[in-house]
């Protein structure tokens, strides 16, 4: 799946070079093409992998190159003033070979919360590919102004991506932390599962080729709709023992039995059943899909299509899609479950309660300032307007 990658404000940028750190650690001849765009000066110049030329900074007349701060009604309307200067990046590092574009945002912030919506309606009405976004919500407790941001985000990307990807700050906490290191480690997570997707169709090792083989267009054909999605990931180490090899015994419900259709299965209903990008009900779920990778000999067709079978009959829809590619970089097999088009998200509704209540404080602290200006002056003085 070759994805156009746009790091869009600080959080999507650090995700984005964290991206491709990871496939260049993992010598991966796979080029991906990608843009770095914010308003602060100083998170453009903290990428390392990111190229130069694929950084941009915009709003420098308006913010001179400080970010937005939280003011994401800002942030949309540098994006809008700009956009012209961003599809021209874009266009000047190459469109002609991508099968999708692929946004990475912050949905709390002000610059990509704000610009994002902004370049997914523009990208979704001059370019054939689809446009998806990865949205990171923020945590109930980083205040009810970012869940006010995130709420006005979200309502506005869904009207232009096929698909939103959704990560939840919140769900995603590592005792004996701290925020930042939290936010680094969520940040890994969500680029093992994008470093997953991106192989679709993608064979790492180009002798290898997988038993049930999943293309673009499948990723495609399974996040169309323009809803919500939520992705799920499991992975267990394969050691080398005695010249066999077999998957290491870490839990007690990790694999006890040497059959490799069982592991497969078991590896899958893992991914689907444990922590989810953004905890929903799968069985809102109008299509899914399945990705293993690992070690040819620890792949298994029937294991997939037992695997396959199961979900199919967990979710909604009956659209399941299931594939492998096999590859020898690496020790584990890890697996992959995109949920797409959920629709019972508690999240959500959590943020959209969140978003009114601090609407609403808003919008009474506004009004109290107002009273108390006017209050300073004479009543016998008469406004202009």
């Amino acid at each position: 799946m070759k994805f156009f990658t746009i790091g869009f404000g600080q959080a999507g940028g650090k995700i984005l070079d964290l991206f491709l750190e990871r496939e260049h650690a993992s010598g991966s001849k796979i080029k991906i093409k990608s843009l770095a765009v914010n308003t602060a000066r100083t998170d453009l110049m903290g990428l390392r992998y990111v190229p130069k030329e694929c950084k941009l900074l915009i709003g420098q007349t308006v913010v001179k190159g400080h970010g937005v701060g939280t003011d994401n009604k800002l942030g949309a309307k540098i994006t809008q003033d700009e956009i012209d200067t961003i599809l021209n990046a874009i266009d000047k590092i190459g469109t002609h070979d991508i099968d999708a574009f692929l946004i990475i945002t912050g949905l709390g912030g002000g610059t990509g919360s704000g610009g994002s919506p902004v370049l997914a309606k523009f990208l979704s009405e001059m370019y054939p590919e689809p446009v998806y976004t990865v949205g990171i919500l923020p945590a109930p407790e980083e205040g009810k102004l970012y869940s006010l941001n995130a709420a006005r985000s979200l309502v506005t990307l869904l009207k232009h991506v096929d698909n939103l990807i959704l990560v939840d700050n919140g769900a995603w906490k590592f005792e004996g932390m701290s925020l930042r290191e939290s936010f680094a480690k969520i940040n890994e997570e969500i680029v093992k599962r994008l470093s997953i997707l991106a192989r679709a169709g993608e064979p790492v090792d180009k002798e290898l080729v997988g038993e049930m083989v999943v293309d673009s267009s499948e990723v495609i054909n399974t996040l169309r709709g323009g809803g919500i999605s939520s992705i799920g990931y499991a992975t267990t180490l394969v050691e080398e023992k005695k010249g066999f090899s077999f998957f290491r015994k870490k839990r007690e419900d990790d694999f006890s039995e040497n059959d490799r259709a069982t592991k497969i299965s078991t590896l899958v209903r893992r991914a689907a059943l444990g922590r989810l990008t953004i905890p929903c009900n799968m069985r809102t779920a109008e299509r899914a899909l399945i990705l293993v990778a690992g070690p040819p000999e620890h792949l298994d067709r029937k294991g997939l299509e037992k695997a396959k079978l199961w979900l199919e009959e967990q979710i909604a829809g009956v659209e399941v899609r299931a594939g492998d590619y096999p590859t020898r970089r690496t020790r584990y097999v890890a697996a992959l479950v995109v949920l797409a088009n959920v629709t019972d998200v508690p999240r959500v509704k959590q943020l959209q309660r969140l978003a009114a209540e601090a609407k609403e404080e808003i919008d009474s602290i506004e009004k109290e300032r107002i009273e108390r200006t006017i209050e300073l002056f004479d009543e016998d003085i008469e406004p202009l307007i």
